[in-house]
């Protein structure tokens, strides 16, 4: 899984020389609160909404309304854009985004090819689309939890398979949650028979923690 996989590709980016008042339009216009900063082809900044806010006159100026919207005008996102991003291959693993983004507390990641040239983002959301696609949240299905406390004997993820294949039951995603005395696997199946499917894996000695359908979206 590559961060191009999970990426936002359909970038609205912006020039140093844009000024702050037409930024904040364009996120406004387009629901995001993040905007890349590109200066001939080149990544050069990072302009966010929390940025423009803390370089807007603070509520206790004695500055009038107008002369706020003066400066602004004057205001470019080149003079407020942060210039050290911090950016990410498109090439590298999805957990690569999700710890530098956990390490270094950012919310987003400019995606770059390996030439250094900006191919898209991904941010907090991107990474919580993610997780939700490759858990099989919005599949359907059935929904099965096992238990299977010797978290280190070899062979169970193709016990489980095996078992549900020789039924006709097809795996439509898995995860598998290894904890410290314990390792819980939990799989989306395609079907509604929740009963039958429970039962070829307890007969095949499993402990099933959880068996029900899947949520409806």
């Amino acid at each position: 899984m590559s961060v191009a996989d999970f990426m936002t590709k359909d970038l609205i980016t912006v020039t140093p020389d844009l000024g702050v008042n037409a930024a904040i339009d364009l996120m406004r216009e387009h629901k995001i609160h993040r905007l890349p900063v590109v200066d001939n082809g080149r990544l050069v900044g990072l302009v966010t909404q929390g940025i423009i806010e803390a370089a807007m006159p603070s509520k206790a100026t004695s500055l009038s309304v107008y002369e706020v919207n003066y400066l602004l005008n004057k205001t470019t996102v080149r003079d407020i854009m942060e210039k050290s991003v911090l950016t990410i291959s498109q090439n590298e693993l999805l957990e690569d985004a999700i710890y530098k983004m956990r390490h270094y507390n950012i919310g987003v990641l400019p995606v770059l090819d390996q030439n250094g040239t900006l191919k898209g983002i991904i941010t907090n959301n991107d990474i919580f689309d993610a997780f939700l696609n490759l858990s099989g949240y919005t599949m359907g299905g059935a929904l099965v939890v096992v238990s299977a406390e010797d978290k280190d004997k070899v062979g169970t993820l193709a016990g489980i398979a095996t078992a549900l294949a020789k039924s006709n039951y097809n795996i439509l995603t898995l995860v598998v949650n290894r904890q410290p005395n314990n390792q819980v696997i939990e799989a989306h199946i395609e079907g509604s028979d929740v009963a039958g499917i429970k039962k070829v894996l307890t007969d095949a000695g499993y402990d099933v923690l959880q068996a029900e359908l899947s949520k409806e979206f």
